[in-house]
């Protein structure tokens, strides 16, 4: 089976044939394809103009407002990823067309529709990508694998929010040197992130008295947090990516942030040992029942290698790769054990910054690299743009023209 993201990266990994997919099933994950330009996601917008099922293919028909919409890269490879999530999936094959002039028509008043009496759910912009950084328990690395995955990718060139979404056990401040920084409000009653490192950055550490704090919230007041980071905080409206550190497990805030962003994705960190690769197996299967694509597997901890060259598996070994064959996703990179990981989230200089060289940091950017090709930035470019600059060339042209 051939599984491809995007136009220039492809990986070759078994699927699992499970229980056949049914239509319902397909528009589900496909409601979770936002056109970043209109705010909507693809089947409300009534751009799905097909699905047909032939036992593990499926059959997509996608319509576009224009053939040479500049958003058809993403929203082609959103619907693959989503799809694909589905067990039972093992091909997904897309028909690409172009709207009538009627359809665009009513596409356009579906989106006026949208935009009058559904304010937008959220302050992360559509085309801004998020990527969640979860475990199936505590003690992998996630939080430090989350701080520098962000910095990787804003060093990449691209605009970066960091949302600790770990309400109970933040220490992404600390591990970015932002243990003593505050969040405050705008003149809009907005919180405005705290900007370290390049990055902006939100986390429940940075509203407490101090990091010894205690947070005794139930499941409820979780999720309400959550919420409250997405459609309170005054992110920059440029993000390019929006990394969150998600708490280990499948409880509240995973089943909350499924809700509030279909959009995202997930990257599952785990270690080479594989009892670890189990746990981390059941939020994979949380993703998929959410209709959430997993981009890929991270391996954390593989290994210590002495400066004499002399190798140890301490935790084991094919954990990661094993969890990736399993999940039919590719194995994104294998970060090796390095002591300026624990020094960097002691003194608030994580590898990337610390020790840029360094085997981790080295092993992160290559796995940074590969996210981005696997979920390329929106285009900056637009669709109503394209139609805006004809039409203006049109008028142009016109005018030109003698009487």
């Amino acid at each position: 089976m051939h599984y491809s993201h995007g136009r220039n990266t492809s990986f070759v990994v078994p699927r699992v044939r499970q229980a056949m997919v049914t239509r319902a099933d397909v528009e589900a994950a496909l409601r979770g394809v936002i056109d970043p330009e209109l705010g909507g996601d693809i089947v409300d917008l009534g751009m799905v103009s097909g699905i047909t099922i032939e036992g593990s293919t499926v059959l997509l028909g996608v319509a576009l407002t224009i053939a040479a919409c500049p958003m058809r890269d993403q929203i082609e490879g959103d619907s693959r990823r989503k799809v694909l999530a589905l067990p039972g999936v093992e091909d997904v094959r897309i028909d690409v067309t172009a709207m009538t002039q009627e359809q665009r028509t009513e596409l356009m008043t579906t989106a006026r529709l949208r935009a009058r009496d559904n304010a937008q759910q959220t302050m992360i912009d559509p085309t801004t990508r998020v990527i969640t950084v979860s475990s199936g328990k505590g003690g992998v690395g996630k939080s430090s694998v989350s701080v520098n995955l962000a910095l990787a990718i804003a060093d990449l060139g691209h605009r970066v929010g960091l949302l600790d979404a770990d309400i109970w056990g933040f220490s992404v401040p600390r591990m970015l040197g932002a243990s003593d920084a505050q969040l405050s409000a705008n003149e809009d009653r907005k919180i405005e992130p705290v900007e370290v490192e390049g990055i902006q950055l939100v986390s429940t550490g940075l509203i407490v008295e101090n990091e010894s704090s205690a947070l005794m919230w139930r499941g409820l007041m979780l999720s309400k947090a959550l919420e409250q980071f997405l459609n309170d905080v005054a992110w920059d409206r440029t993000l390019g990516y929006l990394v969150i550190d998600m708490p280990p497990g499948t409880g509240d805030i995973q089943m909350a942030l499924s809700r509030l962003l279909p959009q995202a994705e997930m990257v599952v960190v785990t270690t080479p040992q594989r009892a670890a690769q189990r746990v981390a197996s059941r939020v994979a299967d949380m993703a998929r029942r959410s209709h959430m694509p997993i981009v890929g597997v991270l391996e954390n901890m593989s290994g210590f290698t002495t400066e004499e060259g002399r190798h140890y598996d301490l935790f084991g070994s094919g954990g990661g790769e094993e969890l990736a064959m399993e999940l039919a996703v590719p194995l994104l990179g294998q970060i090796p054990l390095d002591p300026s990981v624990v020094e960097g989230g002691d003194n608030g200089l994580p590898p990337m910054r610390a020790r840029p060289d360094g085997p981790a940091a080295v092993a992160i950017r290559k796995a940074a690299e590969r996210i981005v090709a696997l979920v390329p930035p929106a285009a900056e470019d637009t669709c109503t743009a394209r139609i805006d600059l004809l039409a203006r060339r049109l008028e142009q042209l016109a005018a030109t023209e003698p009487t």
